[in-house]
């Protein structure tokens, strides 16, 4: 079976993004360059906040829920045209606290490859006394604003716009929260966390990044997350226009590495090799386990193999600016919601420390 033929099996099957890893080996990422304010929909009002009481049992998300400290609220989005979005929110234990907004991959919540199905988050930041806010929406949308409309998505992507402008002041009222935030993702996610530090200086105090690329403008990534928006049968120039565009230069957060000084920085990637997690149990024959894995095995190292490349790069650059960043390289390890749910506790003391400060 062809490589490619694996890798888009892989995505349709557990909606991990394709993060645009292997542009890392291409040095015209390390050029400066001229970047141009992507156009977007001025909008000055907030979005506005429900709680929800009663909830449907589907998804299976809700079901993580305890309607206390644990619950869901809605978000309406002006700049996508009154969008409603479900949020899971972990609420701190007293008022005035920080809050991390917590991004998932390509599968953006909407299917059972999340925070919530695939990890222990909520137990993990229920006794850190922080408000943590998880849209359970954005498929495919690389939390960005697109240039076109995209019908098969929900139609307009506005989602930078939201995250930044729209969503915190609503909800940061909402939960008596002080004026501290962080945001964190992964996979797809990992760029998006880098750009909306990038694109708004000061407004993170701490931005964390887990098995994904910052370099996005040269052609092998428009190659790569092409791949990825295929999967909705979406472009990269409906999301960001035409390659090589002063657009794609400003949302690739490896050219634009400088803006994230005064960010605290978490980074993370594993090395694609198999590592214990993904061995067959004691209980499962070696052979049969190990063939049935396979596939999982060559999307999944190779992709990760490419962001711990593309990461060492990241880390690489930050250093030459001298911008302190905390960087996780694991030795082994695929591209997995194993390490990902590690990266919570790793990266919690970079977190926990930009908070309080």
């Amino acid at each position: 079976m062809k490589i490619t033929m694996i890798l888009t099996r892989f995505f349709r099957n557990t909606s991990y993004a394709l993060s645009a890893a292997l542009v890392a080996l291409i040095p015209s990422t390390f050029c400066a360059a001229h970047t141009q304010e992507q156009e977007s929909t001025p909008t000055n009002a907030l979005a506005t906040i429900t709680q929800v009481t009663v909830s449907e049992p589907t998804p299976q998300w809700r079901n993580k829920l305890d309607g206390d400290r644990v619950v869901e609220m809605v978000a309406s989005s002006p700049a996508m045209n009154g969008r409603q979005i479900p949020l899971v929110v972990i609420k701190a234990a007293q008022p005035h606290r920080p809050t991390i907004y917590l991004l998932n991959g390509a599968d953006g919540g909407e299917g059972n490859a999340n925070w919530i199905a695939q990890t222990d988050v909520i137990d993990f930041y229920r006794d850190k006394n922080v408000n943590v806010v998880i849209p359970m929406a954005g498929k495919y949308s690389y939390y960005t604003d697109w240039l076109q409309e995209v019908p098969q998505l929900g139609g307009k992507q506005r989602w930078e716009t939201f995250l930044t402008k729209e969503l915190p002041g609503a909800i940061e009222k909402e939960l008596l929260a002080n004026d501290k935030r962080a945001v964190v993702g992964m996979s797809m996610s990992a760029l998006s966390s880098l750009l909306l530090a990038e694109h708004n200086p000061g407004f993170y105090a701490a931005s964390a990044a887990f098995s994904g690329c910052a370099a996005s403008a040269s052609p092998v990534a428009h190659q790569l997350i092409g791949i990825t928006l295929d999967q909705a049968h979406a472009t990269p120039e409906q999301m960001w226009g035409a390659a090589n565009s002063e657009i794609w230069k400003h949302n690739d957060a490896l050219i634009n590495a400088e803006k994230l000084r005064g960010t605290a920085l978490y980074v993370s990637s594993s090395s694609g090799i198999i590592g214990q997690a993904e061995l067959p149990g004691p209980q499962e024959n070696f052979l049969e386990g190990a063939l049935e894995r396979t596939p999982l095995w060559i999307a999944g190292g190779g992709i990760e193999a490419a962001s711990n490349v593309c990461t060492h790069i990241l880390k690489a650059k930050l250093d030459e600016l001298a911008i302190p960043v905390t960087a996780n390289f694991r030795p082994t390890g695929i591209h997995s919601w194993n390490y990902w749910s590690a990266d919570l506790r790793d990266s919690w003391p970079v977190l926990k420390q930009a908070l309080e400060n």
